[in-house]
Protein backbone atom coordinates (compact mmCIF):
# COMPACT_ATOMS: atom_id res chain seq x y z
CA UNK A 1 0.00 0.00 0.00
CA UNK A 2 1.56 3.28 -1.13
CA UNK A 3 0.74 6.15 1.21
CA UNK A 4 1.00 9.64 -0.29
CA UNK A 5 0.82 12.94 1.59
CA UNK A 6 0.77 16.42 0.08
CA UNK A 7 2.52 19.29 1.85
CA UNK A 8 0.75 22.63 1.30
CA UNK A 9 1.04 26.11 2.73
CA UNK A 10 1.46 29.77 1.93
CA UNK A 11 4.87 30.87 0.57
CA UNK A 12 7.81 30.93 3.01
CA UNK A 13 6.23 28.90 5.81
CA UNK A 14 8.84 26.11 5.76
CA UNK A 15 7.36 23.56 3.33
CA UNK A 16 10.51 22.95 1.32
CA UNK A 17 12.68 22.85 4.45
CA UNK A 18 10.32 20.26 5.91
CA UNK A 19 10.43 18.26 2.69
CA UNK A 20 14.23 18.30 2.62
CA UNK A 21 14.36 17.20 6.25
CA UNK A 22 11.89 14.38 5.56
CA UNK A 23 13.48 13.07 2.43
CA UNK A 24 17.12 14.19 2.81
CA UNK A 25 16.74 15.44 -0.77
CA UNK A 26 18.24 18.74 -1.85
CA UNK A 27 15.42 20.98 -3.05
CA UNK A 28 15.45 24.69 -3.75
CA UNK A 29 14.96 26.51 -0.42
CA UNK A 30 14.89 30.25 -1.00
CA UNK A 31 13.60 33.24 0.91
CA UNK A 32 11.08 34.31 -1.71
CA UNK A 33 7.67 33.08 -2.93
CA UNK A 34 7.41 30.30 -5.54
CA UNK A 35 10.91 28.90 -5.05
CA UNK A 36 9.36 25.49 -5.71
CA UNK A 37 8.13 25.43 -9.30
CA UNK A 38 7.41 21.73 -9.82
CA UNK A 39 6.12 19.38 -7.15
CA UNK A 40 8.92 17.46 -5.51
CA UNK A 41 8.10 13.88 -4.59
CA UNK A 42 10.20 12.02 -2.05
CA UNK A 43 9.89 8.48 -0.74
CA UNK A 44 10.42 8.41 3.03
CA UNK A 45 11.15 5.30 5.11
CA UNK A 46 8.86 4.88 8.11
CA UNK A 47 11.18 4.54 11.13
CA UNK A 48 10.60 1.18 12.84
CA UNK A 49 12.92 -0.33 15.45
CA UNK A 50 11.04 -3.63 15.14
CA UNK A 51 12.49 -4.17 11.67
CA UNK A 52 16.05 -3.77 12.95
CA UNK A 53 15.51 -6.13 15.89
CA UNK A 54 13.69 -8.80 13.89
CA UNK A 55 16.27 -8.65 11.09
CA UNK A 56 19.00 -9.28 13.65
CA UNK A 57 16.94 -12.11 15.15
CA UNK A 58 16.40 -13.79 11.75
CA UNK A 59 19.83 -12.85 10.35
CA UNK A 60 17.96 -11.38 7.38
CA UNK A 61 19.84 -10.43 4.24
CA UNK A 62 17.52 -7.43 3.64
CA UNK A 63 15.45 -4.99 5.68
CA UNK A 64 12.44 -3.43 3.96
CA UNK A 65 10.65 -0.61 5.76
CA UNK A 66 7.21 0.80 5.04
CA UNK A 67 7.31 4.02 3.03
CA UNK A 68 5.41 7.27 2.66
CA UNK A 69 5.48 9.48 -0.44
CA UNK A 70 5.63 13.16 0.46
CA UNK A 71 4.71 15.66 -2.26
CA UNK A 72 5.92 19.24 -1.80
CA UNK A 73 3.47 21.62 -3.51
CA UNK A 74 4.48 25.17 -4.44
CA UNK A 75 3.29 27.93 -2.10
CA UNK A 76 -0.39 28.79 -2.51
CA UNK A 77 -1.68 32.35 -2.33
CA UNK A 78 -5.14 33.86 -2.15
CA UNK A 79 -6.73 33.42 -5.59
CA UNK A 80 -4.75 30.26 -6.41
CA UNK A 81 -7.89 28.43 -7.56
CA UNK A 82 -8.39 31.10 -10.24
CA UNK A 83 -4.75 30.80 -11.27
CA UNK A 84 -3.29 33.55 -9.06
CA UNK A 85 0.44 33.01 -8.54
CA UNK A 86 1.20 29.47 -9.63
CA UNK A 87 -1.46 27.83 -7.51
CA UNK A 88 -3.97 26.51 -10.04
CA UNK A 89 -1.42 24.10 -11.52
CA UNK A 90 -0.29 22.88 -8.11
CA UNK A 91 -3.75 22.34 -6.67
CA UNK A 92 -4.22 19.61 -9.29
CA UNK A 93 -1.11 17.81 -7.97
CA UNK A 94 -2.73 17.32 -4.54
CA UNK A 95 -5.49 15.17 -6.07
CA UNK A 96 -3.33 12.07 -6.12
CA UNK A 97 -2.45 12.21 -2.41
CA UNK A 98 -4.20 10.32 0.41
CA UNK A 99 -3.94 13.16 2.92
CA UNK A 100 -2.80 16.76 3.15
CA UNK A 101 -0.47 18.43 5.63
CA UNK A 102 -1.06 22.16 6.07
CA UNK A 103 2.21 23.82 7.09
CA UNK A 104 1.21 26.93 9.06
CA UNK A 105 3.64 29.57 10.22
CA UNK A 106 3.76 30.31 13.94
CA UNK A 107 7.44 31.32 14.16
CA UNK A 108 8.12 35.03 14.60
CA UNK A 109 11.42 35.35 12.67
CA UNK A 110 11.25 38.77 10.97
CA UNK A 111 14.16 37.83 8.67
CA UNK A 112 11.91 35.37 6.81
CA UNK A 113 9.59 37.27 4.46
CA UNK A 114 5.92 36.84 5.39
CA UNK A 115 3.46 37.23 2.51
CA UNK A 116 0.79 38.13 5.10
CA UNK A 117 0.70 41.17 7.38
CA UNK A 118 1.25 39.19 10.57
CA UNK A 119 1.60 35.67 11.99
CA UNK A 120 -1.88 34.13 12.22
CA UNK A 121 -2.15 30.36 11.62
CA UNK A 122 -5.98 30.30 11.77
CA UNK A 123 -6.26 32.94 9.04
CA UNK A 124 -3.64 31.14 6.94
CA UNK A 125 -5.56 27.86 7.32
CA UNK A 126 -8.73 29.59 6.14
CA UNK A 127 -6.94 31.01 3.06
CA UNK A 128 -5.78 27.50 2.16
CA UNK A 129 -9.24 26.07 2.84
CA UNK A 130 -10.90 28.58 0.51
CA UNK A 131 -8.51 27.79 -2.35
CA UNK A 132 -9.13 24.05 -1.99
CA UNK A 133 -12.90 24.66 -1.69
CA UNK A 134 -12.96 26.73 -4.89
CA UNK A 135 -11.05 24.02 -6.74
CA UNK A 136 -13.54 21.41 -5.48
CA UNK A 137 -16.48 23.56 -6.58
CA UNK A 138 -15.00 23.60 -10.08
CA UNK A 139 -14.69 19.78 -10.04
CA UNK A 140 -18.20 19.24 -8.63
CA UNK A 141 -19.81 21.62 -11.14
CA UNK A 142 -18.16 19.82 -14.05
CA UNK A 143 -19.39 16.45 -12.78
CA UNK A 144 -22.93 17.76 -12.16
CA UNK A 145 -23.04 19.03 -15.75
CA UNK A 146 -21.75 15.65 -16.94
CA UNK A 147 -24.57 13.84 -15.13
CA UNK A 148 -27.33 15.99 -16.59
CA UNK A 149 -28.10 13.48 -19.35
CA UNK A 150 -28.32 10.55 -16.93
CA UNK A 151 -30.65 12.51 -14.64
CA UNK A 152 -32.95 13.43 -17.56
CA UNK A 153 -32.96 9.79 -18.67
CA UNK A 154 -33.98 8.70 -15.15
CA UNK A 155 -30.92 6.53 -14.57
CA UNK A 156 -30.89 5.55 -10.89
CA UNK A 157 -27.11 5.65 -10.33
CA UNK A 158 -26.81 9.02 -12.05
CA UNK A 159 -29.67 10.47 -9.98
CA UNK A 160 -28.12 9.10 -6.79
CA UNK A 161 -24.67 10.56 -7.52
CA UNK A 162 -26.22 13.86 -8.60
CA UNK A 163 -27.97 14.18 -5.23
CA UNK A 164 -24.67 13.64 -3.37
CA UNK A 165 -22.92 16.24 -5.50
CA UNK A 166 -25.68 18.80 -5.00
CA UNK A 167 -25.28 18.29 -1.24
CA UNK A 168 -21.50 18.69 -1.56
CA UNK A 169 -21.94 21.81 -3.69
CA UNK A 170 -24.15 23.36 -1.03
CA UNK A 171 -21.50 22.83 1.66
CA UNK A 172 -18.72 24.14 -0.60
CA UNK A 173 -20.78 27.22 -1.51
CA UNK A 174 -20.94 27.95 2.23
CA UNK A 175 -17.11 27.63 2.32
CA UNK A 176 -17.32 24.44 4.38
CA UNK A 177 -14.65 21.72 4.19
CA UNK A 178 -16.26 18.44 3.04
CA UNK A 179 -14.17 16.25 5.36
CA UNK A 180 -15.75 18.00 8.35
CA UNK A 181 -19.36 17.23 7.32
CA UNK A 182 -21.48 14.13 8.00
CA UNK A 183 -21.81 11.64 5.13
CA UNK A 184 -23.50 8.27 4.67
CA UNK A 185 -21.37 5.33 3.53
CA UNK A 186 -22.65 5.39 -0.06
CA UNK A 187 -22.09 9.16 -0.23
CA UNK A 188 -18.48 8.69 0.89
CA UNK A 189 -17.86 6.30 -2.00
CA UNK A 190 -19.24 8.81 -4.53
CA UNK A 191 -17.13 11.67 -3.19
CA UNK A 192 -13.94 9.60 -2.95
CA UNK A 193 -14.12 8.75 -6.64
CA UNK A 194 -13.76 12.46 -7.48
CA UNK A 195 -10.60 12.86 -5.35
CA UNK A 196 -11.94 16.11 -3.90
CA UNK A 197 -9.29 18.13 -2.08
CA UNK A 198 -11.38 19.14 0.94
CA UNK A 199 -12.58 15.55 1.39
CA UNK A 200 -9.06 14.32 2.15
CA UNK A 201 -7.93 13.86 5.77
CA UNK A 202 -5.69 16.69 6.91
CA UNK A 203 -3.01 17.40 9.47
CA UNK A 204 -1.93 20.84 10.68
CA UNK A 205 1.79 21.27 11.20
CA UNK A 206 2.40 24.42 13.23
CA UNK A 207 5.92 25.48 12.28
CA UNK A 208 7.57 27.04 15.32
CA UNK A 209 8.49 26.42 18.93
CA UNK A 210 5.96 25.00 21.44
CA UNK A 211 6.03 28.24 23.43
CA UNK A 212 4.97 30.21 20.32
CA UNK A 213 1.57 28.56 19.91
CA UNK A 214 -1.22 26.69 21.69
CA UNK A 215 -1.57 23.31 19.91
CA UNK A 216 -5.25 23.12 20.89
CA UNK A 217 -6.16 25.86 18.40
CA UNK A 218 -6.60 23.21 15.71
CA UNK A 219 -7.56 19.52 15.81
CA UNK A 220 -5.11 17.00 14.32
CA UNK A 221 -2.21 19.39 14.81
CA UNK A 222 1.36 19.12 16.03
CA UNK A 223 4.05 21.71 16.67
CA UNK A 224 7.36 21.16 14.91
CA UNK A 225 10.22 23.64 14.72
CA UNK A 226 11.12 22.75 11.15
CA UNK A 227 14.33 24.79 11.14
CA UNK A 228 15.66 23.03 14.25
CA UNK A 229 14.68 19.63 12.86
CA UNK A 230 16.49 20.44 9.63
CA UNK A 231 19.68 21.25 11.58
CA UNK A 232 19.32 18.10 13.71
CA UNK A 233 18.44 15.67 10.89
CA UNK A 234 21.60 13.56 11.28
CA UNK A 235 21.51 13.23 15.07
CA UNK A 236 20.84 9.91 16.77
CA UNK A 237 18.08 9.60 19.37
CA UNK A 238 20.67 9.65 22.16
CA UNK A 239 22.33 12.77 20.74
CA UNK A 240 18.94 14.48 20.49
CA UNK A 241 18.21 13.80 24.16
CA UNK A 242 21.68 15.04 25.17
CA UNK A 243 21.00 18.30 23.35
CA UNK A 244 17.62 18.73 25.05
CA UNK A 245 15.55 17.78 22.00
CA UNK A 246 12.65 15.28 22.08
CA UNK A 247 13.85 11.70 21.51
CA UNK A 248 11.45 11.27 18.61
CA UNK A 249 12.20 13.72 15.81
CA UNK A 250 9.50 16.04 14.53
CA UNK A 251 9.50 14.28 11.18
CA UNK A 252 9.09 10.89 12.88
CA UNK A 253 6.14 12.35 14.81
CA UNK A 254 4.63 13.63 11.56
CA UNK A 255 4.82 10.19 9.95
CA UNK A 256 3.38 8.55 13.09
CA UNK A 257 0.54 11.08 13.20
CA UNK A 258 -0.15 10.52 9.48
CA UNK A 259 -0.57 6.78 10.09
CA UNK A 260 -2.97 7.49 12.96
CA UNK A 261 -4.95 9.99 10.87
CA UNK A 262 -5.43 7.49 8.04
CA UNK A 263 -6.14 4.53 10.32
CA UNK A 264 -3.07 2.59 9.18
CA UNK A 265 -0.92 0.04 10.97
CA UNK A 266 1.93 -2.36 10.25
CA UNK A 267 2.35 -6.11 10.38
CA UNK A 268 5.69 -7.84 9.84
CA UNK A 269 7.24 -10.81 8.09
CA UNK A 270 10.71 -12.06 8.89
CA UNK A 271 13.11 -14.73 7.67
CA UNK A 272 16.62 -15.23 6.33
CA UNK A 273 15.81 -13.53 3.02
CA UNK A 274 14.25 -10.39 4.45
CA UNK A 275 12.43 -8.70 7.32
CA UNK A 276 9.67 -6.49 6.04
CA UNK A 277 6.97 -4.08 7.23
CA UNK A 278 3.59 -4.20 5.47
CA UNK A 279 1.05 -1.38 5.75
CA UNK A 280 -2.66 -2.20 6.14
CA UNK A 281 -5.76 -0.51 7.53
CA UNK A 282 -6.73 -1.04 11.16
CA UNK A 283 -9.49 -3.63 11.24
CA UNK A 284 -8.21 -5.57 8.22
CA UNK A 285 -8.57 -9.33 8.58
CA UNK A 286 -5.91 -11.94 7.87
CA UNK A 287 -6.88 -12.61 4.22
CA UNK A 288 -6.78 -8.87 3.42
CA UNK A 289 -3.34 -8.60 5.02
CA UNK A 290 -2.18 -11.59 2.99
CA UNK A 291 -3.44 -9.86 -0.14
CA UNK A 292 -1.07 -6.94 0.47
CA UNK A 293 1.81 -9.40 -0.04
CA UNK A 294 0.24 -11.03 -3.11
CA UNK A 295 -3.32 -11.07 -4.45
CA UNK A 296 -3.20 -14.89 -4.75
CA UNK A 297 -2.55 -15.15 -1.00
CA UNK A 298 -5.90 -13.48 -0.27
CA UNK A 299 -7.85 -15.56 -2.78
CA UNK A 300 -6.29 -18.86 -1.65
CA UNK A 301 -5.90 -18.01 2.04
CA UNK A 302 -5.89 -21.07 4.30
CA UNK A 303 -4.60 -19.89 7.68
CA UNK A 304 -2.13 -17.57 9.36
CA UNK A 305 0.50 -18.35 11.98
CA UNK A 306 0.74 -15.29 14.21
CA UNK A 307 3.00 -14.13 17.05
CA UNK A 308 3.54 -10.65 18.49
CA UNK A 309 7.01 -9.36 17.58
CA UNK A 310 8.22 -8.90 21.19
CA UNK A 311 7.06 -12.40 22.15
CA UNK A 312 9.09 -13.85 19.29
CA UNK A 313 12.23 -12.03 20.39
CA UNK A 314 11.75 -13.07 24.03
CA UNK A 315 11.28 -16.71 23.03
CA UNK A 316 14.62 -16.63 21.23
CA UNK A 317 13.57 -18.86 18.32
CA UNK A 318 10.52 -19.96 16.37
CA UNK A 319 10.94 -23.47 17.74
CA UNK A 320 10.85 -22.27 21.36
CA UNK A 321 7.92 -19.93 20.65
CA UNK A 322 5.97 -22.84 19.16
CA UNK A 323 6.91 -25.11 22.06
CA UNK A 324 5.55 -22.71 24.69
CA UNK A 325 2.40 -21.93 22.69
CA UNK A 326 3.12 -18.35 21.67
CA UNK A 327 2.47 -18.98 17.98
CA UNK A 328 -1.26 -19.03 17.23
CA UNK A 329 -3.05 -20.44 14.20
CA UNK A 330 -5.68 -17.95 13.04
CA UNK A 331 -8.37 -18.18 10.37
CA UNK A 332 -10.18 -15.84 7.99
CA UNK A 333 -11.89 -13.80 10.71
CA UNK A 334 -8.72 -12.88 12.58
CA UNK A 335 -8.27 -9.09 12.83
CA UNK A 336 -4.58 -8.31 12.37
CA UNK A 337 -2.92 -6.20 15.07
CA UNK A 338 -0.08 -3.72 14.80
CA UNK A 339 3.20 -5.54 15.46
CA UNK A 340 1.98 -9.03 14.52
CA UNK A 341 4.60 -11.22 12.85
CA UNK A 342 2.71 -13.42 10.41
CA UNK A 343 3.39 -16.39 8.17
CA UNK A 344 0.51 -17.03 5.76
CA UNK A 345 -0.47 -20.48 4.49
CA UNK A 346 -2.37 -20.64 1.24
CA UNK A 347 -3.65 -23.16 -1.22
Amino acid sequence: MALSIGIVGLPNVGKSTLFKTLTKKQVLIANYPFATIDPNVGVVLVPDERIDKLAEFSKSEKKIFATVDFVDIAGLVKGAAEGEGLGNKFLANIRETDAIVYVLRVFQNADIINTQNDVNPIRDKEILDVELILKDLETVNKRVDGLAGDVRAGKKEGIKEHAVLVKAKEFLSQQKVLAEQAWAEDEVAALKSLQLLTFKPRLYLLNGKPEEVDVSILPNSLVIDVGTEHDAENLSRQERVELGLPELSGTDMLIKKSYELLGLQTFLTTGEDETRAWTIHKGDKAPQAAGVIHSDFEQKFAKAEVIFWEDLLKAGSYAKAREIGLIRTEGKEYVVKDGDVIEFKHG
